[in-house]
């Protein structure tokens, strides 16, 4: 008799480690962004059905945050739920609404007790009432942490969030607060979802996986400068030496930010 999917999800044998890093802890990016790909395309190779790779990506988000951490990350910005993924079917859609519920059940001790704060960006006033308030008590129960900042984007698109930061300023501008004259960059910054984070808004690193090699409508503004890397695993397979890899692939490139390299 074929195992239930859950138990074959759990008991795979491990992946093979990946060769160890060594990083300068003094140039860890201080914010990573990472778009989650792969999870429906792990379960397929496995025969598995589309959710069981997103119950196996929860898991990753556990293993990867702590290892962010631990290293000295200051915001972790994870790509949780777009405003495009309403389009799956419903069936999917309502597991990927439970998840959230599941996973901050689970892992807010480890996060309070690892110091890290939870916040989130996108339009929460859409997603379930039940989803909605165990977001927000996560929020609340981690609101005193002051350690790294775990970002979920969660029913998030980059070109409504420009939109909605667009309108935000045209109110200033129309209410006599700002005058037209004054938006610049740092205005729209201010007024963007990243706002709260300041100086830490924009990622320094963006972490791809599955192979794709698109933005897929993420942090359109935040990431004008970031450093892009693509990787072929699945997000179910990534893990806490994916990201030190990844992040030695950042260390070993020079951000110039549109000057010219020093000789």
């Amino acid at each position: 008799m074929r195992k239930d999917w859950r138990n074959a999800v759990f008991s795979k044998p491990k992946e093979k480690a990946v060769t160890e890093q060594t990083l300068d802890l003094e140039r860890i990016p201080a914010h990573i962004a990472i778009i989650m790909d792969g999870n429906g395309r792990w379960a397929k190779a496995r025969h598995l059905p589309r959710v069981a790779g997103h119950q196996q990506g929860m898991q990753t988000v556990k293993k990867v945050t702590i290892t962010a951490s631990n290293l000295g990350v200051k915001v972790l910005t994870l790509y949780a739920f777009s405003t495009e993924n309403w389009k799956r079917p419903s069936s999917e859609v309502n597991f990927l609404m439970q998840l959230p519920i599941k996973f901050f059940d689970t892992f807010v001790p480890d996060l309070i007790k690892n110091n890290v704060r939870v916040m989130v960006m996108g339009d929460i006033s859409a997603l379930p009432i039940a989803t909605q308030k165990v977001v927000n008590q996560a929020i609340t129960d981690t609101a005193h942490c002051t350690g790294m900042v775990l970002n979920f984007a969660l029913n998030y698109g980059g070109r409504d969030e420009i939109i909605r930061a667009t309108k935000t300023v045209a109110k200033q501008v129309q209410t006599g607060k700002l005058m037209a004259d004054q938006i610049d960059g740092a205005t729209l910054s201010k007024a963007m979802m990243t706002g709260p984070l300041g100086d830490l808004a924009d990622p320094d690193l963006l972490i791809r996986t599955s192979g794709e090699k698109r933005l897929s409508n993420f942090m359109l503004w935040q990431l004008a400068y970031s450093e892009f890397v693509f990787v072929d695993q699945h997000w179910p397979d990534f893990d806490g030496e994916s990201l030190k890899a990844a992040i030695a692939t950042f260390q070993s490139r020079h951000r110039r930010f549109g000057g010219l390299e020093n000789k």
